[in-house]
């Protein structure tokens, strides 16, 4: 791995564990639907692509779907969660004390995340995150998500990082190929919402806890 000079995180399942209260928006949306509802590891099965993936693969499981059926499921989801973002949702242990020491390193950090930007800072804001980061990127109408790297790269420009000192922070394989599809480098958060292995990665380039007192700043770099 070479020189380190900003890191940019991916938001769901690597800095927060947000899978609960997506659970329980996902089950308000399907209860009224009259559906059947989810439970917890399928929702987290269906995260890493954004929400509009997520209600498509709850209707396809819960039943038959639509063009109409999908929108209507969709703005009922996205009602439900903005009326409880952080309900449930908590930083990982460890992750506050890891960014704080990043930051007093100088390191500038960012997020880019497929999760609606607009949402996506207002956790941040509730969960008192947005203090560490100079750039926060999410998922905007009509423009490309992960695994596209485009987003990746626009967080890089936003930073005024060059992407060959910069790594990635994720915890899944759409996370591993937006890394790969940008030449950034990369390191995988392996108890976040990893939904399939990644045998190709190597191990040095994996960590499976932020550490009881934060990470220590070596351990990604």
């Amino acid at each position: 791995m070479g020189q380190v000079k900003a890191i940019i995180f991916d938001l769901d399942g690597t800095l927060i564990h947000s899978a609960p209260d997506l659970h329980a928006a996902a089950n308000v949306m399907l209860l009224e639907m009259n559906r059947m509802t989810l439970d917890l590891a399928t929702i987290i099965s269906f995260i890493g692509n954004g929400v509009e993936v997520l209600v498509e693969k709850c209707l396809i499981a819960t039943g038959d779907s639509d063009k109409l059926i999908y929108q209507k499921a969709l703005e009922r989801f996205l009602e439900a969660y903005a009326a409880d973002m952080t309900t449930l949702t908590e930083p990982y242990r460890g992750v506050v004390p890891a960014l704080e020491g990043f930051c007093l390193a100088g390191i500038p950090l960012g997020i880019c995340t497929n999760k609606p930007e607009k949402p996506a800072k207002e956790i941040c804001l509730l969960l008192d995150l947005t203090q560490y980061f100079k750039v926060i990127k999410g998922a905007l109408p009509g423009r490309p998500k992960k695994p596209d790297p485009q987003p990746l790269l626009n967080c890089c420009k936003l930073l005024n990082c060059d992407p060959a000192e910069t790594l990635y922070v994720g915890d899944s394989i759409i996370d591993y190929q937006t890394a790969r599809n940008a030449n950034i480098m990369f390191r995988l958060y392996s108890k976040g919402y990893l939904n399939e292995p990644l045998p190709d990665l190597p191990s040095k380039d994996q960590f499976s806890s932020w550490g009881e007192h934060g990470i220590e700043i070596k351990c990604l770099f």
